[in-house]
């Protein structure tokens, strides 16, 4: 953390937030890898008047926002990107560098995306303990959860972590900036919209732990597990489940629920999890082979150099690799010629 302070002093946080010192480090952050970009080019030609621009925005709790790129992704499925304008995203990491603490502190053991520490790996490997552990579990997930997310509740559980006025002002004016229906939705794309789809969920992770007191659970963003020795108990807090979801925090979960033995294997985030084996789902396997085949004409072709080739396979391969998939990229890689 960059800066130790009371969150229950008033200003204390607005104060740390602001701070010059630590809007060129949200700077180096917002900038990591885009160096190259127009934008953050004219951002560092002007650092001399952005900093001090921000930091007197910030202090009066009404920073510029609301500047959006919109494009479509296809990874697999369809989305919409909303790209906040750099100075924006410069904003966004000077907010999280003193509020993720904060954010943390409200996080249970077993929600892992958007932290240090957790990630996919961690997920998968706490839900094959599970499954190992228990012989049934449910799987569920949120429908167009970003979408979903209510800007009226957001609000009112932001209020109960963050105590200075000017803070909530801030995630107000951003939270307002955006909407996929009057009062619904964040962008997918941002920095916090990240980390308050993360936290939003925190009040349903709580409930899961504290009153329906299920051990076996696994989060990562939308998509979550849960794991029970007996079915009709765990179906019956299935509908409990859905239930809070609806009435605390207004979302509704997907018709698509699993309630199955854990010998028929779970999918979760591109894998087939099963008691002593990962797998990779049908779709990843697709993904695999297409984005392999796709890489490897850009190489022949020259549109992309052996470095480049090189750079987008490793992340490919070590997703497989996460899996039990040595005889996969074996045969795949031979057939379309791709050196791992």
């Amino acid at each position: 953390m960059l800066f130790h302070f009371d969150m229950h002093r008033a200003g204390q946080m607005i104060e740390a937030i602001a701070a010059p010192d630590n809007l060129r480090l949200a700077f180096l952050k917002a900038a990591k890898g885009k160096r190259a970009h127009g934008c953050v080019q004219a951002f560092a030609a002007r650092m001399h008047e952005e900093i001090p621009a921000l930091h007197a925005e910030i202090l009066s709790g009404a920073p510029r926002v609301g500047q959006y790129t919109f494009f479509t992704i296809k990874d697999p499925k369809e989305r919409l990107i909303c790209a906040a304008a750099f100075r924006e995203r410069v904003l966004h990491h000077a907010v999280m560098n003193v509020c993720e603490p904060f954010f943390e502190a409200y996080q249970i053991h077993d929600s892992y995306a958007c932290r240090a520490g957790k990630g996919l790996h961690a997920a998968l490997a706490r839900a094959g303990g599970f499954a190992r552990r228990f012989p049934w579990h449910v799987k569920m997930d949120i429908r167009k959860y970003f979408d979903s997310i209510d800007h009226e509740t957001l609000r009112g559980l932001l209020a109960r972590r963050f105590k200075d006025k000017k803070v909530l002002a801030i995630f107000n004016r951003i939270l307002s900036s955006y909407q996929t229906a009057p009062g619904k939705g964040v962008p997918i794309g941002n920095l916090l919209s990240q980390h308050w789809a993360n936290f939003y969920l925190g009040l349903f992770d709580h409930w899961v732990k504290e009153t329906a007191r299920i051990i076996g659970y696994v989060r990562y963003m939308d998509d979550f597990i849960l794991w029970h020795d007996n079915r009709q108990a765990l179906k019956e807090c299935c509908a409990q489940a859905t239930a809070f979801l609806r009435e605390r925090l207004r979302l509704a979960v997907k018709n698509n629920i699993q309630l199955n033995r854990g010998s028929y294997g779970l999918p979760f985030l591109g894998f087939r999890v099963y008691a002593h084996t990962l797998r990779l789902a049908p779709r990843s396997k697709r993904r695999f082979v297409e984005k392999l085949r796709q890489y490897e004409s850009n190489h022949l072709q020259g549109i992309w150099s052996e470095g480049e080739l090189q750079r987008h396979m490793l992340p490919l391969l070590e997703f497989v690799k996460t899996a039990d998939s040595g005889a996969l990229r074996a045969r795949v890689i031979t057939q379309y010629g791709c050196l791992s």
